[in-house]
């Protein structure tokens, strides 16, 4: 028989997966149902990845529910310098705030924690890279006066680049002012806690988050002032393996320890319970 008749193959149906019903690990690149990391406290159940948060997730996480009073929500940074790079600095003030929700980098308020009285300041990633400009260094300043007057102890998250360039010089000033209004706090000896989430770097690395009475990171950030290409073309000498993840720092008396979100809320609570 010279043909052969073949069968046509059939055609498979694709699937279709709604979208934002998985996450892709950006670690173990595993793909996790989203749901599932949702309930683990937005942590990879395979390796432990802590995925970034928002401020309002990292303070749902670790308040009483309902406890959290905002205050100084209204401060937003001006622009003094007339900056412009590839837009004016006011339109991408406005482009942040529609992106994030938020009226600048960090959230300011009471709250309870186990019953706790604190002052609290986290910081947000998503705004401008959690850059510090004027707004943000006046906010956290005034965080730190409230913890004098109500005489609670004072936790600060900071997850930022660094100073906000747009703010030159004004920027960096905000460095020694947060640090100014923290020595008051330790003179009125009132706690405070600094945890270091992925990532804290620049001015904000180099003054108020490594200013802590204890200092806690969260496991795997990166924590540093510079980045290690640069500090690699600078020494002309490679550096180690994980230099700069909370692992490494807490092995080199940097930090003080590192505790999984899961953990945190219990784990501070012991803290104020001991400093208070």
């Amino acid at each position: 028989m010279w043909f052969k008749k073949t069968k046509e193959p059939k055609l498979q149906k694709k699937v279709k997966i709604p979208e934002g019903l998985w996450v892709k690990c950006y670690n173990c690149k595993e793909i996790v149902y989203k749901k599932e990391i949702d309930k683990n406290c937005k942590v990879c159940p395979k390796c432990n990845y802590h995925f970034r948060i928002n401020a309002k997730e990292r303070i749902e996480l670790l308040i009483d529910g309902g406890s959290f009073i905002e205050f100084d929500a209204d401060i937003s940074s001006a622009d003094p310098l007339s900056f412009k790079d590839s837009m004016p600095y006011p339109e991408r003030i406005q482009e942040n705030r529609k992106k994030s929700g938020l009226q600048e980098a960090v959230v300011s308020g009471e709250a309870s924690i186990n019953g706790y009285p604190v002052v609290l300041a986290v910081m947000d990633f998503s705004f401008m890279g959690g850059s510090m400009g004027s707004a943000v260094g006046e906010k956290i300043s005034r965080a730190v006066e409230t913890a004098i007057e109500k005489q609670t102890p004072l936790i600060i998250f900071a997850s930022s680049g660094g100073a906000r360039m747009q703010e030159g010089i004004l920027s960096l000033m905000q460095m020694a002012k947060v640090s100014a209004a923290l020595g008051k706090l330790k003179d009125n000896g009132i706690p405070y806690i600094s945890v270091l989430a992925d990532p804290t770097f620049g001015g904000v690395a180099a003054s108020f988050a490594m200013l802590g009475d204890i200092i806690i990171a969260e496991p795997r950030s990166l924590i540093g002032f510079a980045g290690p290409r640069l500090i690699e073309q600078t020494i002309k000498q490679q550096l180690p393996d994980n230099f700069q993840r909370a692992e490494f720092l807490l092995e080199h008396g940097f930090i003080d320890m590192v505790v999984s979100r899961e953990e945190m809320k219990k784990t501070i609570t012991k803290i104020i319970e001991l400093l208070s």
